[in-house]
């Protein structure tokens, strides 16, 4: 099962570490015994197209598409790319050292961070320049514009020269006591930059990282710091400027990311990333239940319960299907309509550790082990 969140503190509350022991502790009672798997259903022919290995990944790495390629980076630092479709190898390479955040890419500019605190870029497989961080990053480096912009764990927001890498600006706000220890938002609607800050969404001005506007999305409540930690996790659905996410153990939201406006949100005690297209958004809670919400207005359409406690990875709509991962390297295809099962494939026994990712008509996952490997519904 997915292993219990974690936290880090930050610069303005060293003290709040104590408050991790205490959560570390709760982690390690009984968990509950996974739901049993029914028989796979036959509604739904997945073929397998292809699979390659890489090295060991996990969270918080996330996988990059980038037109009809993916990029896949492995925590001990090699960093590969296929075609989509074929599996074909395009290229590898390896920075030298552990990461802690990536992949980010724009078709040219590759961008990581490592554990060591540095952040570096590739251009065809090769380095072009490393630059030292203050802190660590959790979140994969968004490459766009010819800059590269980086979310560190204390949800520092920083620019980058894509070309030098010469640091332009820095964005630096008031910090939560405790900041969630996985990968929060970065990415860009329109002309603007899109990060997080606690519950709250911002758009910055990608020029000079001013703020232009600043949406509530969830407020933390409890006694202490871990039950009053709220932050907006990486997995979003965006359509034009509606953009639908999830804060930890808090809700899921859709925001007007044009106008900085939330639309709505709902209850909702889950940790991962949520999916969606033009008219459900879909998202597993902690405890397994697969959820899905009408974009429009929040509204719950269905839940399905047949994947309890199985330590599901964030869903992607893979064609007319909803797909999602679990502990034992599962990946389960769902109807959009009512959570109906569809098909199952296994991939190599171990957890689908990052979230699959559709491109090109093809469902990409990636398993704890490395193994990559490219679906087709049919």
């Amino acid at each position: 099962m997915r292993p219990a969140p974690r936290l880090f503190a930050s610069a303005h509350a060293l003290l709040a570490l104590a408050l991790v022991l205490v959560l570390q502790a709760c982690a390690s009672s009984d968990k509950p015994k996974p739901t049993a798997l029914e028989a796979s259903p036959v509604q739904l022919s997945v073929k397998e197209l292809w699979r390659a290995t890489v090295g060991p990944t996990a969270l918080p790495l996330e996988v990059r598409v980038v037109g009809t390629q993916v990029l896949v980076a492995s925590t001990g630092g090699e960093i590969s790319a296929f075609e989509a479709r074929s599996g074909k190898p395009l290229w590898r390479a390896s920075v030298g050292a552990p990461l802690s955040a990536g992949v980010g890419s724009d078709g040219e500019t590759v961008a990581l961070a490592t554990r060591e605190n540095q952040l570096i870029a590739l251009r065809e497989g090769k380095e072009v320049w490393r630059q030292k961080l203050p802190s660590l990053t959790l979140t994969s480096p968004l490459v766009a514009g010819a800059r590269v912009f980086l979310l560190s764990a204390d949800r520092t927001v920083s620019a980058f020269d894509a070309a030098t890498g010469r640091r332009l600006w820095l964005q630096q706000r008031p910090g939560d006591a405790l900041v969630l220890g996985q990968p929060g938002i970065l990415m860009a609607v329109g002309d603007t930059l899109v990060s997080t800050q606690g519950g709250r969404l911002l758009g910055l001005n990608p020029q000079n990282g001013a703020v232009r506007w600043d949406a509530p999305v969830a407020v933390g409540r409890g006694v202490n710091e871990v039950e009053r930690l709220v932050d907006l996790v990486s997995g979003t659905s965006r359509l034009g400027n509606n953009l639908c996410l999830r804060a930890f153990q808090s809700v899921v939201a859709c925001v007007d990311a044009q106008a900085g406006r939330t639309l709505w949100t709902k209850p909702a005690s889950g940790a991962s990333g949520i999916a969606g297209d033009a008219n459900t958004i879909v998202g597993a809670d902690s405890d397994g239940k697969v959820i899905a919400w009408r974009r429009g207005d929040g509204e719950k359409l269905w839940t399905s319960e047949k994947l309890r406690f199985r330590g599901l990875s964030a869903p992607v709509f893979a064609g007319r299907t909803v797909a999602v991962g679990d502990f034992e390297g599962f990946l389960h295809f769902l109807s959009p309509k009512d959570g109906a099962l569809l098909a199952r494939v296994a991939s190599d026994g171990s957890p689908i550790a990052l979230a699959p990712v559709w491109v090109d008509e093809t469902l990409v996952a990636v398993t704890q082990r490395g193994t990559v490997i490219g679906f087709r519904p049919e």
